[in-house]
C-alpha cells in the first residue's frame, strides 16, 4: 500500500462531495434566482456546506488531525443565523446518504473543526472550501482545495473544479475534475463522473517565447500591470488565459498554460495557506517549480499564512529560472 494511500481516498471522497455540494448551491441559490450585486450569501452557504462536509469525512477516518479551515460558524448560530443555518442545512444533507445524514449541531460542530493555528510539527490539513467567490457567483471557474500537511510540509493536495472543462481542446464538453497529487507519486487527473485516473504534466516547452500566462480575472488579486511587463522581458505574445481560483494550478499543471504568477499587490498583503497548499504539491509533481518572488520556497510552517512569503511564482521547472529572473527584474523597478 503506497504511502498515504488511506488518506488519498477519503480526501477525494471529501473534495468530490463538497464539490457536488458547490454546483447543488449553485443550481438552487444562484441559478435560479436574480441576485442583487453584493449578495454573497449563495457562496456562503457553498462555503460552509463544503467545510462541513469535508471535516466531517476527516473526522471519521483521522479524528486525531486538526484543521485549518478558512470558516468559522458564527454567522450560522442563533437567531440571526436561522434562514443562512436552515439553507446549509438542507443543501448539505441533499448530497449526503441518508446514513451520512447530519443535524444542524453536527453541522456547527463540523464547521468549526477548523480552528486549528497550523504549525510546524505534526500532521494537519488545510482546506479552503471554496476558493474563487467571485467565480463562483458568475459561473466560473472556483475549486475546492484540501492539503495534508506533515511536519511543515504539504505531502497531498486534492482540488475539486466543478466548471473547468476536463479537456482545454473541449471547452463546451464536460466538466468537473479532481486533482490529485501526493509528494513523489506524480500528479493525477480524473473527472467527477468517473475513477479513472490520468497522469498530467506540464506542457513541454524550454523558451519563454512559446509560454502562456495564467492569471487571476481580478486585479485586485495580482498585478496585471507588473505581469504585463515581466511577459514583455520574456517575449510571450500570447494572449494570457484569466480565470479565478486555484484552477491556475490545475490548469498549468496539465499543460492548458504554462506560468502563474501571483504578484503582490500592497506590501501588507499575506498569503493564506489554504489559498496554495494542494496547487504547491500539484505543481512540483507534475512537474514545475514554485516559490516566491524571491526565489525562497514556500513555508507552510509558520502558521495559517505564508508569513514568511512574499508572492508566487509556478511554472514548468525547465524555464522556472528564466522566470524567475524576469519577475525580479520587473519589481524592482
Amino acid at each position: 500500500m503506497s504511502l498515504y494511500a488511506k488518506e488519498r481516498a477519503v480526501a477525494i471522497q471529501a473534495v468530490l462531495q463538497a464539490s457536488k455540494v458547490c454546483q447543488s448551491v449553485f443550481q438552487h441559490l444562484v441559478a435560479n434566482e436574480t441576485l442583487t450585486k453584493n449578495d454573497k450569501s449563495p457562496v456562503t452557504v457553498a462555503d460552509f456546506s463544503a467545510q462541513a462536509i469535508v471535516n466531517t469525512y476527516l473526522e471519521k477516518a483521522f479524528p486525531q488531525d486538526p484543521i485549518v479551515g478558512e470558516e468559522d460558524s458564527k454567522d450560522l448560530r442563533g437567531a440571526e443565523g436561522k434562514i443562512l443555518r436552515e439553507k446549509v442545512h438542507s443543501l448539505t444533507n441533499g448530497i449526503l446518504q441518508d446514513n451520512e445524514k447530519l443535524s444542524e449541531d453536527q453541522i456547527l460542530q463540523a464547521i468549526d473543526r477548523g480552528n486549528y493555528a497550523g504549525g510546524a510539527q505534526g500532521r494537519h490539513w488545510a482546506l479552503d472550501p471554496i476558493d474563487g467567490t467571485k467565480g463562483f457567483l458568475r459561473g466560473g471557474q472556483y475549486a475546492v482545495c484540501l492539503a495534508l500537511i506533515v511536519d511543515g510540509v504539504v505531502q497531498l493536495g486534492v482540488m475539486g473544479t466543478p466548471n473547468l472543462p476536463i479537456n482545454a481542446s473541449q471547452p463546451d464538453g464536460e466538466r468537473g475534475s479532481l486533482f490529485v497529487a501526493v509528494r513523489g507519486q506524480g500528479a493525477f487527473q480524473r473527472p467527477f463522473s468517473q475513477e479513472q485516473e490520468t497522469k498530467i504534466q506540464f506542457a513541454d516547452i524550454n523558451d519563454t517565447k512559446n509560454a502562456t500566462f495564467c492569471e487571476s480575472v481580478e486585479a485586485g488579486h495580482s498585478s496585471h500591470d507588473d505581469a504585463s511587463l515581466i511577459a514583455k522581458e520574456l517575449g510571450i505574445t500570447r494572449p494570457s488565459i484569466r480565470m479565478d481560483s486555484q484552477a491556475k494550478y490545475c490548469s498549468i499543471a496539465r499543460g492548458d498554460a504554462d506560468i502563474y504568477l501571483r504578484l503582490p499587490t500592497s506590501k501588507t498583503y499575506v498569503e493564506k495557506i489554504w489559498d496554495h497548499a494542494s496547487g504547491n504539491v500539484l505543481i512540483t509533481e507534475a512537474g514545475g517549480k514554485v516559490s516566491d518572488v524571491n526565489g525562497q520556497s514556500l513555508d507552510f510552517s509558520v502558521g495559517r499564512t505564508l508569513s514568511k512569503n512574499s508572492g508566487v511564482i509556478a511554472s514548468n521547472a525547465t524555464i522556472f529560472d528564466s522566470v524567475l529572473a524576469a519577475v525580479q527584474k520587473v519589481l524592482k523597478n
